[in-house]
């Protein structure tokens, strides 16, 4: 080979003769077979995991798979390593199961049948910046996902997983993939950690949800209701009515059930990721909570307690109980001299936030507000416009939109329909 080439073993009996070492060798010059599994560290710092074969069916495995054990001492002889945070590669030759979960599609390839959950395993713990696998001869480039919880961990880099055709296939699908990488152990902390735009949850951490789940139900089970915060069977104030009669409707009407998420939500009260500490108030459909990153002590999100994307999809009910916490809000923070100010961003966000700002009354008008959000609007090539003061933003925009909105509490609005990209932070920097 014209240059250093390293390769992995047999995926079946008819190839095991060319590799005859398993531990790794030499097979020809400038071709380096890996050996089983291993890490394998370059001059410049670069490191690269590896795991050869499919995964064993049953025991003794074959000469060509590796077990739960071998992953298992892949893993420990890694993970041991003191501040261990990741590997730059992983090459496996199955895929990882599941991989496709909160992604873009892999085409004709199911990656809810196709795959190792082994591999799944060895990627969740090794938190590789880049794998690459190519077993189902398909080319898929997933979406980089995450290796930490939101708000529950310190951030970490993202793993892009990649998986190529087989070389020269007819059919001229990808099987070369050229790329620099700089080694995690010479970047920039900051650096490492950016978090792109197209970034998703992490797939493998579906399995330890679905975990969670069962564990909730069979303890459900055991004490009614018992991962909530308080105990639903005791009467909180006025019982909710359930079927309508105690509305005065004469027609029972039926509550549109928000739909659930896609993925773990750390914005939904009965989801594992919520900072319970940050919450302040619980309704019947809404609650209060602190910001985590707040611009100030007091700066609070008004969120749903069920799954809704923008305040466009709300349910009437909850839509009236947002409106008792912004007056309750507006009360309380003018009883302190200040007036709020709310925006949401229905973009790149799955849970809806209202994020409501305070504002000292002496320190600017809320003409102030409105002129500093048109003004830095204008700057970035944003249109934002006045939304006319009995009209609502239900009537603006459908459904499924992306926009940002703007809410003052003297009830005025300013709104704009996102058509491209937009600034995720504009908000918080006017």
């Amino acid at each position: 080979a014209p240059i250093p080439t390293y390769v992995l073993g047999a995926n079946d009996q008819e190839t095991v003769s060319y590799f005859p070492d398993v531990s790794g060798c030499e097979l020809a010059e400038n071709i380096t077979y890996l050996g089983r599994r291993g890490l394998y560290s370059g001059t410049s710092g670069l490191q690269i995991a590896y795991l050869s074969g499919t995964e064993a069916q049953g025991e003794p495995a074959p000469a060509y798979s590796f077990s739960s054990k071998d992953v298992a001492e892949l893993k420990t002889s890694l993970l041991s390593t003191p501040n261990f945070r990741g590997v730059d590669i992983l090459l496996t030759s199955p895929w990882p199961r599941d991989v496709g979960t909160f992604a873009n599609s892999a085409g004709e390839i199911d990656t809810k049948k196709c795959g190792s959950k082994l591999v799944s395993d060895l990627a969740a713990s090794l938190k590789p910046r880049y794998h690459f696998a190519a077993l189902e001869k398909a080319y898929y480039e997933r979406f980089p996902y995450r290796n930490h919880t939101v708000l529950q961990e310190a951030p970490q880099h993202v793993s892009r997983f990649i998986a190529l055709a087989d070389v020269g296939n007819t059919s001229k699908k990808k099987y070369l993939y050229a790329f620099s990488i700089v080694p995690m152990s010479s970047m920039d902390p900051a650096e490492l950690v950016k978090q792109p735009q197209d970034v998703t949850e992490n797939p493998y951490r579906k399995s330890q949800k679905e975990a969670w789940k069962t564990r909730a139900l069979l303890c459900a089970e055991e004490e009614p209701a018992c991962q909530f915060f308080f105990d639903l069977n005791k009467h909180h104030g006025k019982k909710r009515p359930s079927d309508g009669k105690e509305r005065g409707n004469s027609q029972p009407k039926q509550a549109r059930k928000p739909p659930q998420p896609t993925g773990p939500c750390w914005f939904c009260l009965a989801s594992p990721e919520v900072e319970k500490h940050l919450v302040v108030s619980i309704g019947t459909h809404c609650y209060l909570a602190l910001a985590k990153g707040g611009l100030l002590p007091d700066h609070v999100l008004i969120l749903p307690i069920g799954h809704y994307q923008s305040v466009v999809d709300l349910s009437s009910e909850v839509v009236e109980e947002v409106t008792k916490y912004k007056s309750a809000l507006k009360e309380f923070f003018r009883s302190k001299g200040k007036r709020y100010v709310l925006f949401e961003r229905n973009y790149r966000s799955q849970h809806l936030q209202l994020q409501v700002i305070p504002v000292p009354l002496d320190h600017c008008t809320s003409e102030d507000i409105k002129e500093s959000f048109i003004t830095q609007a204008q700057e970035q090539q944003i249109e934002l416009l006045e939304i006319p003061e009995h009209s609502d933003i239900t009537q603006v925009v459908p459904p499924g939109t992306p926009y940002f909105y703007v809410e003052l509490d003297t009830g005025q609005k300013l709104f704009h329909r996102i058509r491209g990209r937009f600034p995720l932070q504009f908000g918080r920097s006017v």
